[in-house]
């Protein structure tokens, strides 16, 4: 059964939801566009980059920035990850020395999967890993800016924005991320015209440093006509952003939420809740599934839905990697078993480092990661607005216009679909035993489209960088336990601290 049970109208209402995997027209791009409620407050920062546009610019964009992502250009990056994973650890190891043992994941490996980001787009070392970085800390600002604005609903409006000393911070920290990132364009740009495309090419190919900058430059559609340096900007700052299909936290103009009639109608509702957000099986707000209802995927959220405005976080890929190890820390024969593939695969190998063809050698710590992102996917739910009416598998529709939140979490605990949910088995992604489930099961990086352009880049970085973790790290669960906290990327609150103990044989 899919939809809302019954009706819910109050500013602090309970709602009954449910969510399933099996409907795919609301993935669809033109069907189903994304709402744009909480993405205009990017667009200053981002512009009209691939996560902002709709129509034809969007599938222009798409069509010219997927060479960005081949598998040629993917394995020049494996050494940057490599790299980036090696500072860290060394770090790690300085720290252990001293005693401090006990760290934050998301502090340490969202300044690695940055540094990361900077070298593979611009091929600038900033050392934020080592020392602060101004333009790391204006990204940082920016998404904190945007975040509180969307909780804000009297802050909407842009004149009245720009007014605030929030407005003013915005507005500074988008002209040091535009400085930086219109000198980088500029100076590739008139080396590109002093050298020649080829010439170019040449000297990237034998140096092995063709980043995403430069595949933008030379990124041509079949008219021969490329991108502008204003569109390369948006591209590459929406890059750093990593931030791909966020959902949002929504309200009528009321500032209430009324959910009525799904087929439409007079007197129906401009906002469809399909299926809402975030947390399920008692966990992190409480919620619960309903046992007295018919449906037994329907759950009962009983508390404020304003928490639905989705505090901001860039950095996808940190999560993933930090929930992983969460996971493989409350799962030691599991993080043993990942241990020992990797120490087979690098044996004989000094220095110890991954290389692209090595990647498909390491079955089970793919099954590993895979099964933590459907337990904590670092996006958990994405938005979309209805361009037309939408037939839903019932034969209900949801009209032109109503806003859908698909709740990626809620479909990734859904019983019917994955035998006890909460239950980190990862088993269920064995490629030896294949499940019969349906497509949309599984969407850490959502689906259709719309889905997420960089989700090898991200696949590989976490496979690289949880592999050589594991190879010099053994890592235990903290005393507390971490609370699950959904906001545009899943994080902990107060941070997920775990307990990291260097191993011998694992010399970086």
């Amino acid at each position: 059964m899919l939809g809302l049970e019954g009706e819910c109208r109050a500013k602090v209402p309970p709602f009954l939801l449910s969510m399933v995997p099996d409907v795919p027209s609301l993935m669809s791009a033109t069907i189903i566009p994304k709402d744009m409620l909480f993405y205009s407050f990017l667009k200053p920062w981002l512009g009209v980059g691939l996560l902002l546009s709709a129509g034809e610019k969007w599938s222009h964009q798409r069509r010219l920035l997927t060479p960005a992502f081949h598998f040629d250009i993917l394995k020049s990056y494996v050494k940057i990850f490599n790299r980036s994973a090696d500072i860290m650890h060394a770090k790690w190891q300085r720290l252990a020395s001293e005693g401090h043992t006990r760290l934050d994941m998301f502090e340490h490996i969202s300044l690695m999967t940055l540094d990361s980001l900077q070298k593979c787009v611009f091929s600038f070392d900033s050392n934020c890993q080592e020392k602060p970085s101004e333009y790391i800390a204006a990204i940082s600002e920016l998404s904190a800016l945007v975040t509180k604005r969307n909780e804000q609903i009297f802050l909407h409006k842009d004149f009245l924005y720009y007014l605030t000393p929030e407005g003013r911070r915005f507005r500074k920290a988008c002209r040091l991320v535009h400085d930086f990132t219109d000198a980088v364009i500029q100076e590739r740009r008139r080396t590109l015209i002093s050298q020649g495309s080829q010439d170019f090419l040449r000297a990237k190919a034998k140096a092995k440093t063709l980043d995403f900058i430069d595949v933008l430059l030379l990124a041509k559609d079949e008219d021969g006509k490329g991108l502008s340096d204003e569109d390369i900007r948006a591209e590459a700052d929406t890059f750093m952003f990593a931030g791909e299909g966020p959902g949002v936290g929504l309200r009528n103009r009321q500032g209430s939420l009324h959910v009525r009639d799904l087929a439409g109608g007079p007197g129906s509702p401009r906002l469809a809740i399909f299926p809402m957000l975030f947390e399920v099986a008692g966990v992190g707000w409480g919620a619960s599934y309903h046992e007295g209802a018919v449906d037994p995927l329907v759950l009962k959220y009983p508390r404020d839905p304003s928490l639905f405005g989705c505090p901001s976080g860039h950095d996808t890929t940190a999560s993933g990697l930090s929930w992983v190890l969460y996971n493989l820390a409350k799962h030691p024969e599991y993080q043993e078993r990942c241990r020992q593939e990797v120490q087979e695969l690098l044996r004989d190998r000094e220095p110890k480092e991954i290389e692209w063809d090595e990647l498909a050698q390491l079955p089970f710590l793919t099954m590993c990661i895979k099964e933590s992102l459907r337990l904590h996917p670092p996006v958990p739910g994405i938005s979309r607005c209805c361009a037309q009416d939408v037939v839903l598998p019932d034969g209900r529709v949801i009209p032109k216009g109503n806003i859908c939140v698909i709740s990626i979490f809620g479909i990734h605990h859904n019983p019917s679909v994955w035998p006890d949910p909460e239950v980190y088995n990862p088993f269920r992604f064995d490629p030896e035993s294949p499940q019969k489930r349906s497509p949309l099961a599984f969407i850490p990086f959502s689906a259709g489209p719309r889905n997420c352009i960089g989700q090898t880049f991200a696949m590989t970085e976490m496979k690289v960088v949880l592999a050589l973790t594991l190879l010099r790290f053994r890592v235990l669960p903290d005393e507390e336990e971490p609370r699950r906290k959904p906001e545009i990327v899943l994080r902990a609150e107060g941070g997920l601290w775990l307990r990291v103990e260097p191993l011998r044989g694992g010399q970086q």
